[in-house]
């Protein structure tokens, strides 16, 4: 049985029970919408991972991206990348790698992580395609769905799958002029191959069998965002739309089948349409849990574009978004190390965090944290802060001179010494 299966019989399973108390919320009321499905709990038994809630009422979660590429590949580097993303506080991880032996690699994640972990099963199946028959568009049907489960059956709790790039919304893509056409490497797949063949993608076209294999598994399906857009110029166009018109018809059919499922988006985006394009994409899926890449507030930041994806995280979260896909300094650049994984998760954190605060969830622990620097209490301040690591290296790479418990920005100086001490003269 699906964790939705057994909500709609009212059961509290022990994964709903888990969300319910790392929430502090009712378990009935976690279950109730995991039935309606505008929360998911991904959740595959053969990974069995720590139970993670994500969407309404819920805190906003973080995502955090790894994996090899065609051009450098080393599984141990993966392995501890992986790692870094979990000890910094990664929510979930996905596997994007394209390079070197896929299989062996996701194995040896699934082992390493107990957090939710997720694919995007397009591509093995195109880089098989390539090994085999020269050319991602020589992808057969069972190779997209053979991949799908041959994924499943290892314990991948969910998956990308991008239905949403259709004949439809593929020829809404060339009626427009776009700034850049296409940057999801997933969507370019399904694109290809459908202008190839001249044919409907066989994900969409038989969606019914990958809602059985999805059922079968309890692999919830990341609905995905072939045409989120990668510039500024082309946020909010009617190519993404488009596209989320389909998804959202998609959203009912998995719901009735007992599928859990959620929504992706929306790429590159200035900060005034993240709000018009979350209220669209929540009122198309009727609250289906959404979960974006940044969005990317600017185009000209590269090197910074985990602040860039922070800042957007932020308003997206503030404004209904569920689940952010971090962003790393590496972004656009190059694949990312270990330390690239750790900023990125750093960032989409605070993101996250600044947008429960904004959400009324968890201020008692700004206020304690305040409470703490108002003492000058740095080992409770190190205890409750993002980045306790990081929080510790600059405090005792530059103590103080004075005798003073203030930090050397102020030392002697320090307003709050200050105020303390002359208010309790008086």
């Amino acid at each position: 049985m699906t964790q939705i299966a057994e909500a709609r019989r009212g059961k509290v399973t022990a994964q709903i029970s888990s969300v319910a108390t790392a929430e502090h919320l009712d378990p009935a009321v976690i279950c109730r919408r995991v039935a309606d499905g505008i929360i998911v709990i991904p959740s595959n038994p053969i990974h069995a991972p720590i139970s993670l809630g994500i969407g309404k009422g819920l805190r906003v979660k973080v995502n955090a991206n790894i994996g090899t590429s065609r051009e450098h590949c080393d599984i141990n580097e993966e392995v501890e990348k992986a790692k870094v993303a979990v000890a910094a506080g990664t929510h979930a991880v996905m596997d994007l790698s394209t390079g070197g032996d896929l299989d062996a690699i996701r194995t040896t994640l699934l082992k390493t992580i107990r957090v939710p972990f997720g694919t995007v099963p397009i591509y093995q199946a195109g880089i098989e395609a390539i090994e085999k028959h020269g050319s991602i568009v020589e992808m057969t049907e069972d190779d997209m769905f053979n991949t799908f489960e041959h994924q499943a059956k290892q314990g991948v709790d969910f998956a990308v799958v991008h239905v949403g790039i259709t004949q439809e919304s593929v020829a809404r893509l060339k009626a427009q002029h776009r700034l850049i056409p296409m940057v999801s490497r997933g969507g370019a797949f399904h694109l290809a191959w459908i202008l190839h063949h001249q044919e409907e993608n066989p994900l969409y076209k038989n969606f019914d069998y990958l809602l059985e294999l999805a059922k079968k598994y309890d692999v919830t399906l990341s609905l995905g965002d072939g045409m989120r857009s990668g510039a500024q110029a082309d946020s909010n166009d009617r190519a993404k739309f488009q596209e989320l018109l389909i998804i959202g018809e998609l959203v009912e059919r998995a719901r009735k089948a007992g599928v859990q499922t959620m929504v992706e988006g929306p790429g590159h985006m200035p900060l005034s349409d993240i709000q018009a394009n979350i209220q669209v994409m929540k009122t198309v899926t009727k609250e289906a849990p959404y979960f974006v890449l940044g969005p990317l507030v600017t185009d000209i930041a590269p090197g910074y574009d985990h602040i860039v994806g922070g800042i957007g995280g932020a308003l997206a979260g503030y404004y209904g978004a569920d689940f952010l896909c971090y962003v790393t300094p590496a972004e656009h650049l190059a694949l990312p190390d270990k330390n690239d994984v750790r900023d990125g998760v750093i960032a989409s954190r605070i993101a996250a965090h600044a947008a429960d605060l904004a959400r009324g969830i968890d201020r008692d622990l700004d206020r304690e944290f305040s409470k703490a620097r108002e003492c000058l209490d740095w080992e409770k301040m190190f205890a409750l802060c993002i980045d306790p690591i990081k929080a510790k290296e600059y405090r005792s790479k530059r103590l103080p001179l004075e005798d003073t418990k203030a930090c050397s920005m102020c030392g002697n100086l320090c307003a709050i010494e200050m105020v303390r001490k002359n208010l309790s003269e008086v």
